[in-house]
This record gives C-alpha cells, structure tokens and sequence, in this order.
C-alpha cells in the first residue's frame, strides 16, 4: 500500500501533496529532488517562484478577489526530513519513495520514518497556493532546507527574499497547541586520535549490538526517560572489563537530533572468556530491561560470532579513557522552566559515535531557552571531552524564540481556533530548535506563531500523523488567513 492509504482523506488537496511529496527524496543535505518537485509545481501552477543562493525556495500567489488590499502573510516549512529506518529494512532515501500505510487514524511509513515533520506542513502551504476556497490575502510560502542538520537554509536566508511581516511556521506537531517561543542549541563535538595495540592473536571477533530503543526527537522527547543506546553500551563495556575484553570499534546513534536507537562494536575475547561475556550480558540486559520497563522496553543487547580477522584493537588506557567519556557524559534534561511547567528548559543530548579513519568522534548537542545555560550545558560536556584527551569542535549554535504574548499572530490565531472548536487552545514553548529563532533573528520584527497536526515518533520509525488532525489543521489555517486578509498586517 502507498497511494491508496492516503486516498479518500480530506482534505483531498493537502493529502495528494502530501503523497507526492513522500515520493520525491529529501534527505537533508540532499534537498535538490524535492527542490525542482516545488519549482515544477511553481510553474504548472502559473505561481511566481524564486531560488536563492543555498536551495531555499519561496512560491508567492497573489491575494483573492477583493483582498488585494490585505497584508502579505509568510507561510513556512522545511523540505528536508530525518532518513532513519528500522534495521533489516530495505530502503535507499536518495532515491526511493516511501510506501505508505494507513493504521486507523494514522498514516505511517513501512518500516522508516514518514517525513510528516515537515512534509505534512509543506503539503498545507502547497495546497492553500490552490485552494480557490481560502478567502485571503497575498501569500508567500518559505520552503526552507537542511533544518534537520543544520539549519542551513534559515541561517543563511538574505534580506528581502520574504516579504510579509507575519509569518506561520507549519513544524509543530500537536493538534489544539500553538507554540510562541522556542529552545536554541548548540552542537558539541569530541575528537579522539586512537591508539591501538596490536597483540591480538588468539582472541576472536564478535559483533555486540545494542538494538531495540525506541530512540525520538533530542528535543521533544528527552525528558521521556528513554534509554540512549550509546550510553547502554557504555555500560556494557564497562560491564565487560574482567572479561579482558579488547575494544576494535565502536558506532552508535546516526543523528545530531536524535536520541540513538542502536549502538554496535567490534570486540575480541579469549575463547575461554565467551561464556562469561554472554552471561555478563545476560544480566546486563536483565537489569536494564527492568530499569527501563516502562519508558523503553524493547531493549535487546546481543554478542555473535563476527566475520573476518582484526590485527588492532584500541589500546587498554585508550579503551578505559573512551568508555569513561561515554559515562561521564550527561544525556537528558538538566533543568525545567520555572516560567512554564512541564517545559524543559535545559537539556544535551549524547547523540552520535563514529569512526573516522584513526579518529573517533562523539556528536552531542545541547538545548536551552536561556542562552547562558545553552552554553553552561555545553561547557559541561565540553569539560568531561577535554578530561577524557578529545580535542573540542563546537559549531555556532542557533538563537531561541523569545515568547511574545501580546504577538497579533498570537491574538488572531486564538480568535479563530475558538470560533472553529468551541475552545481555548494550549499556548506553549517548545524544547526543540524551530526555526522561528533565526528567522526573527533576520528578520527584525517578523510577528510568529507555530502550529500543527499530532504528529508522533517524529526521527524514528515510529513516525506517523493523525489523519483527524490534519483536517483540523487545515481549517485552521485557512480560518487565519482569511482573518488575516481583513485586516492590515504590511
């Protein structure tokens, strides 16, 4: 099933696109597909389009009959989405479609991430470009790139490729919410030179893999208490040391923004020692699927025979420095909002391991919506790196979204959700990097508001969309652009 789990849904528009959309490639970094996919769509459309250095995109229509008068309102997503997909899984995101599947009142993916963050979004402001129903002003729709991984089409956005002073992000992802403010971040690198050793005759390989998490968005979901596989295999390891277990590699996590879902090493042992391995990791296993039964039960640790012959292993004091640095780090929220409850306000996230070459890397990032404790939380892990001999590589970071509860798109928004469902909806800040932060940062002054359709499991698998709140979604946007249009927003 594909096309069909989308045929039928209202509205039929924004689910064709959204379809058409799922079928294009867009991994981030890799925009170029879905970027000629709006072009096309710009120019069948008979729709004013432009490019600008980087790939962001903005498709300007002109205002309905009888309101050329009205402001201009920005309409902005993301064309990129998270590529992660379960294991065992077949599936080339550079140029292969996603197979779609319906499950009740949802739209899933078969066996990897949906792209609803921000397909779904992307999908709304496409369809309102042709929607002879909407009774609105002019609109301009911001398609942006790499927000996943870097933010790189925000961040490099130019002075006058938007026009409109109010703008409605469409990346939020809980139907009745509208989000006034946001978390910045900032990445945090560790850098290792390896040294090995290379008395490894007599030992075997084997393949230790940490599989089974449930993993989700750095920032939505960490504060959920779910197991972070790199920091599970640190334990292991740990676990291992009277095993005389040697150390060849080590991979975890595959995103910045992610918390990883699965960890797997390398490692030689004595074949005399391979029973006490496999019950070491029995119990290992044992105690940690009851330490996260609740938040995290699928948890599966295995040791197998690996192929191939390994003449290097990393060194013992390089081994115990690494696997120090693994548990020293901190992973998950490091403080709440005292302004908003339930908000995290401070959060890093032990993201990614790899292997490059002779050099070790460790990702982490980190949250926050003060800017200091942004930068204290990276300090921290920051200090644990250096303690460990990693050399540090720290990116620019991105700014937060200040709340603005006196914002006109804030007052218009809640005057039309009201009208439509006979209630007051939830006004909230979100512990993710929107990238509402850069663009009011660009563009002084640019009024915002975020909003969206349930989406869960967004960056996993797991992804997927309530049809009901698409629906919903849609009526909404359409409702404040028509307010919009009466009244004067340039």
């Amino acid at each position: 099933m594909s096309k069909e789990a989308v045929e039928g849904l209202k509205p039929e528009t924004l689910w064709q696109r959204f379809y058409e959309i799922t079928q294009v490639p867009r991994p981030s970094k890799s925009e170029g597909k879905i970027r000629e996919y709006l072009k096309d769509f710009a120019k069948k459309n008979n729709l004013q389009v432009k490019e600008d250095e980087v790939g962001n995109i903005v498709i300007s229509a002109p205002a309905a009959p009888g309101y050329e008068k009205a402001g201009t309102v920005v309409l902005q997503g993301h064309v990129d989405m998270v590529c992660e997909k379960n294991k065992g899984t077949q599936h080339d995101f550079d140029n292969e479609g996603l197979k779609l599947e319906k499950d009740g009142e949802w739209i899933k993916a078969r066996g990897t991430t949906l792209g609803a963050d921000n397909g779904i979004g992307v999908a709304a402001a496409l369809a309102v470009l042709t929607d002879k129903e909407i009774k609105r002003g002019p609109v301009e729709c911001l398609f942006t790139i790499d927000e996943e991984t870097g933010l790189t089409g925000a961040n490099n956005i130019q002075p006058g490729f938007i026009t409109g002073k109010a703008l409605l992000n469409l990346d939020s992802e809980e139907d009745g919410a509208f989000y006034v403010g946001c978390a910045g971040g900032l990445d945090t690198q560790g850098i290792f030179s390896a040294d090995y050793i290379d008395k490894t005759q007599g030992y075997s390989a084997y393949n230790l893999l940490v599989s089974g998490l449930k993993g989700g968005h750095s920032g939505m979901e960490i504060n959920t208490g779910r197991a972070n596989a790199i920091k599970v295999m640190g334990r292991v390891l740990k676990a291992l040391n009277s095993t005389g277990l040697l150390l060849v590699r080590l991979e975890g996590g595959s995103k910045r923004n992610a918390i990883p879902r699965e960890a797997e090493a390398v490692v030689l042992l004595q074949p005399a020692q391979e029973k006490a391995a496999l019950e070491i990791i029995r119990q290992m296993e044992e105690q940690l699927k009851n330490e996260f039964k609740v938040t995290d039960n699928g948890l599966k640790i295995d040791l197998t025979a690996a192929d191939g012959e390994y003449k290097k292993a990393f060194s013992t004091e390089f081994q115990k420095r690494l696997v120090n640095a693994i548990l020293g780090l901190p992973h998950g929220v490091l403080s709440m909002s005292a302004d908003i409850p339930g908000l995290v306000e401070t959060s890093t996230n032990l993201a990614t391991i790899s292997m490059e070459g002779d050099k070790l890397v460790i990702g982490t990032s980190q949250r926050s919506s003060i800017e200091s404790a942004k930068w204290y939380a990276a300090h921290i892990v920051e200090s644990v790196l250096e303690l460990a001999g990693a050399e540090i590589r720290q990116g620019d970071g991105y700014p937060g979204w200040k709340p603005d509860m006196n914002s006109e798109a804030l007052r218009v928004s809640k005057k039309i959700f009201e009208a439509l469902f006979n209630g007051e909806p939830e006004v909230k800040a979100i512990h993710a990097g929107l990238e509402c932060g850069i663009l009011g940062d660009k563009y002084p002054g640019l009024d915002m508001i975020s909003f969206g359709p349930t989406i869960i499991g967004a960056h996993s698998p797991d992804e997927r969309v309530n049809i009901p709140t698409v629906e919903r979604f849609y009526r909404l946007l359409s409702g404040i652009l028509n307010e919009y249009a009466s009244i004067k927003v340039n």
